[in-house]
């Protein structure tokens, strides 16, 4: 698989992102335009109905300001994964929203986990670590982008602010980098050189063959010596037509 086959521009590049903006806004509408509250969906650690807050709670938000400071990042996040990771990228939601809720179900405090922020978790540690772990120099960028841009994420996986989730950041933390580990994903191979292949004999390099020991260039004459080159000339008389003319005038 070539760069060129790998990195490709889809229509699931603005698909995914704007689905999943536009789901979670629309939760929201709902509960503003029929006064109710979905919380309760949320997770609940520990208990059997608060289980199913790990399907519902990644598109709960607690007000505007909580919606908006995932929308941006979870677009994002979102995008480079299905354009960076197109083999992966579904596999890595799902099983990130499951085991992120999950985790945060068993390790939260007795109240309702909501938004998408564990997603968002999920999404820049997998594209993070993943990166890191390919070597590949397109990945690995990104994963320097994602670093520069939400490095600042990190701290709120530590219980610093009482009315955030840390449990969820922490559980979407953990989730991205389990399954940057274990989740294979095939990656382009980089383009090599003739010179960079194992097989790589100088000695039969056309190029090297212009150059000595030293490094001095070799001028070669690609016709064996003593040979002459004939030039063989053809000349095809015209005659002037007025000049027939001119001699009869005379």
């Amino acid at each position: 698989m070539t760069e060129n086959t790998y990195f490709k521009f889809s229509n699931s590049i603005l698909l995914v992102p704007l689905l999943a903006v536009l789901s979670i806004w629309t939760v929201y509408w709902l509960e503003i335009r029929f006064h109710i509250n979905l919380n309760q969906y949320g997770i609940y650690p520990r208990t059997i109905t608060g289980l199913r807050g790990v399907l519902f709670g990644p598109f709960i938000h607690g007000s505007v300001g909580h919606l908006y400071n995932n929308t941006i990042p979870l677009a994002l996040l979102l995008a480079a994964l299905v354009y960076f990771y197109p083999r992966v990228w579904l596999r890595v939601l799902c099983w990130g929203v499951l085991l992120s809720g999950i985790f945060t179900w068993i390790i939260g405090r007795p109240s309702y986990h909501i938004g998408a922020s564990g997603v968002i978790y999920v999404l820049a540690s997998f594209i993070f670590f993943k990166g890191v772990f390919t070597k590949y120099y397109r990945l690995v960028a990104v994963s320097m982008i994602v670093v520069f841009i939400y490095g600042g994420m990190l701290w709120f996986i530590f219980p610093i602010q009482e009315d955030i989730s840390w449990e969820g950041h922490l559980s979407g933390f953990i989730s991205g980098l389990l399954l940057a580990i274990f989740l294979k994903a095939q990656i382009p191979v980089p383009y090599k050189f003739k010179w960079e292949t194992e097989n790589y004999d100088e000695e039969e390099d056309e190029f090297l063959k212009h150059f000595d020991e030293d490094g001095n260039f070799i001028e070669t004459n690609e016709k064996a010596q003593g040979e002459e080159s004939s030039v063989k000339f053809t000349y095809h008389f015209k005659k002037d037509p007025g000049s027939d003319k001119l001699d009869s005038d005379r």
